[in-house]
């Protein structure tokens, strides 16, 4: 029989990346990042006017931040540890919405702070390749870990099965955000959150 698997996001759950990210585009551009929810495209401004920057010039920051200055990100505190103890009771992949071609680079960032399990990279919303997960490898009970409250939702439509825990692991914006609609528990922090997980896997009950 197969063993429960947890699909894990990896920025601001794994590891920090907005702060980072900020003080990069403070450093390289001159240019604001102040993150209230979840929206990207409003959140990097001008320092002379604070006009927002327009949307075709948000995503290739994006990408330059993860082309060049992943060494940055930082890990978050328990994630290793909880991540090592949860494995003692199932399967983990890691599911990462980046470019395909940062999938290596990201497995080696993440294997630098201990968390050695396979990555898989994403565009768009996960539900589809959490239903391509689940379908390999077949567990018993499936737990998807996410800080957006859009992939919750792509999940809860997809594969209503799965249980969905919200966490949000960088203070800078867990509190500006609240609980995602579609998931079961918002937890914040890696101690709770592995109690919380573990018991559902153990438990043994779908969603």
């Amino acid at each position: 029989m197969s063993r429960p698997l947890v699909i894990c996001d990896c920025d601001e759950v794994l590891l920090h990346m907005v702060s980072h990210f900020g003080a990069w585009l403070d450093e390289a551009y001159d240019l604001e990042f102040r993150l209230e929810g979840t929206d990207f495209v409003n959140a990097i401004r001008s320092k002379g006017d604070g006009a927002p920057l327009a949307r075709e010039e948000v995503w290739p920051l994006l990408n330059g931040f993860f082309e060049t200055e992943m060494g940055r990100q930082t890990v978050v505190p328990g994630a290793s540890e909880a991540l090592v103890s949860i494995s003692e009771y199932a399967d983990i992949v890691i599911l990462t919405n980046l470019q395909d071609a940062f999938r290596d680079a990201r497995a080696r960032q993440l294997r630098n702070f201990a968390i050695d399990f396979p990555v898989h990279t994403n565009q768009g919303g996960k539900g589809a390749k959490v239903v391509e997960l689940v379908e390999a490898h077949r567990p018993p009970v499936a737990v998807f870990v996410d800080d957006l409250a859009q992939h919750h939702a792509s999940v809860a439509e997809q594969h209503p099965e799965v249980w969905r825990l919200h966490m949000i692991a960088e203070p800078q914006i867990a509190g500006n955000i609240g609980p995602a609609e579609h998931a079961h528990a918002r937890i914040d922090d890696w101690h709770e959150a592995r109690a919380w997980i573990i018991d559902r896997i153990t438990e043994g009950e779908t969603a």
